[in-house]
């Protein structure tokens, strides 16, 4: 037994392709950005914790990622009020500010801070999920499989998943430091020692890391086929048209069918429009990464239940929709939505760990 793990002998068979963890990230960011359902929100949260858990910590794990855990629960805490002195909705008034005060003057209802809670609840799932997703993979992996049209995205993708962490961790060096000199927290005015201290050393990193991709020749990369990338700039711009009218057709019409099939074409389109032009780029990468049955299986329970929840999202949205207005009342739950959510948990059954 090692750091309270059992050792059975063997690696645990822990998914790490960065393709498998995009898709079981998309397929986890849909409900947190699509619905308000506390009960369905709740497994989310769940689910992702229970597979953060799971994960290797690095060395700029939880010592990174304290400080922003912190933040991201004082910001949903915040958004309650926030919601509630702003929304003035509701039948269930807890008590009426004067209307003489701007914007929080009206009635303050029990159904306006309930939509805070569930708002910022939303937005803490987003979080997890980020915050699992930069714990699961290096930055530089999910650079390395980004298509060669969208590297300057990846790039910037990349530098904001390390960010976070490299942060923290620069913010707990600075701690450290200003207590051996004395330094001691009393209240907001012994911030600004421990911040801009912070601000600076970012600053300076990132006109290092600017330098030293402009030595390296950053976006100078050249043009195999030109004659691809031209074809896929036409054919990206049709494919947008398409995908537009089939958005303003389901806007107009309803639930046609025919908009839902001028959308999957368009998407389709610019799939392809991708695919060409990422081929016109000269680019070289070293050898793929290892593939495993687990990243298989990753990648395939998560690409087939995100399709299946948008899907759902299309076709049936009221299995998804709650609100807490006019009046807070009861959320609905599906025992079948409940099985999608536990499937996020897949990563953490795949490693192998036990406690």
């Amino acid at each position: 037994m090692r750091n309270g793990l059992v050792d059975n002998g063997r690696k645990p068979a822990l998914p790490g392709h960065p393709g498998a963890w995009l898709l079981w990230a998309l397929a986890a960011a849909l409900p947190a950005l699509t619905t308000r359902n506390p009960a369905y929100l709740l497994l989310l949260l769940l689910a992702v914790a229970v597979v953060y858990e799971a994960l290797p910590d690095r060395n700029d794990g939880r010592a990174g990622w304290g400080f922003f855990w912190k933040t991201a629960l004082f910001l949903w805490l915040l958004t309650i009020p926030l919601n509630a002195l702003t929304a003035h909705y509701g039948q269930t008034v807890l008590f009426v500010l004067p209307e003489a005060l701007p914007v929080v003057g009206g009635p303050v209802t029990l159904e306006a801070a309930a939509y805070g809670f569930l708002s910022g609840l939303g937005w803490l799932a987003v979080f997890a999920v980020f915050a699992t997703l930069n714990r699961a993979v290096e930055a530089y992996r999910l650079l390395r499989s980004v298509p060669p049209l969208l590297f300057q995205t990846g790039v910037v993708a990349s530098i904001a998943l390390s960010f976070i962490p490299q942060a923290g961790q620069a913010l707990r060096e600075i701690r450290e430091a200003q207590a051996v000199r004395g330094h001691r927290r009393r209240g907001l005015r012994d911030l600004p020692p421990l911040f801009l201290p912070l601000l600076t050393t970012a600053l300076e990193r990132s006109l290092q890391l600017a330098e030293s991709m402009e030595a390296r020749g950053f976006g100078n990369a050249p043009l195999r086929h030109p004659a691809w990338q031209r074809w896929g700039q036409r054919l990206a711009v049709l494919s947008l048209l398409v995908l537009l009218s089939g958005l303003l057709w389901r806007g107009f019409q309803g639930d046609h069918p025919g908009g839902f099939v001028l959308i999957l074409l368009g998407l389709a389109g610019l799939l392809l429009a991708l695919a060409l032009q990422s081929r016109a780029i000269g680019r070289t990468r070293y050898a793929p990464p290892p593939r495993s049955p687990s990243d298989g299986a990753l990648a395939l329970s998560a690409g087939l239940g995100a399709a299946a929840y948008l899907a759902l999202l299309f076709f049936f949205p009221q299995a998804l929709a709650y609100t807490p207005y006019p009046r807070l009342d009861w959320p609905t739950f599906q025992p079948a939505l409940g099985l999608y959510f536990l499937l996020l948990a897949l990563p953490a059954v795949l490693s192998g760990r036990r406690r």
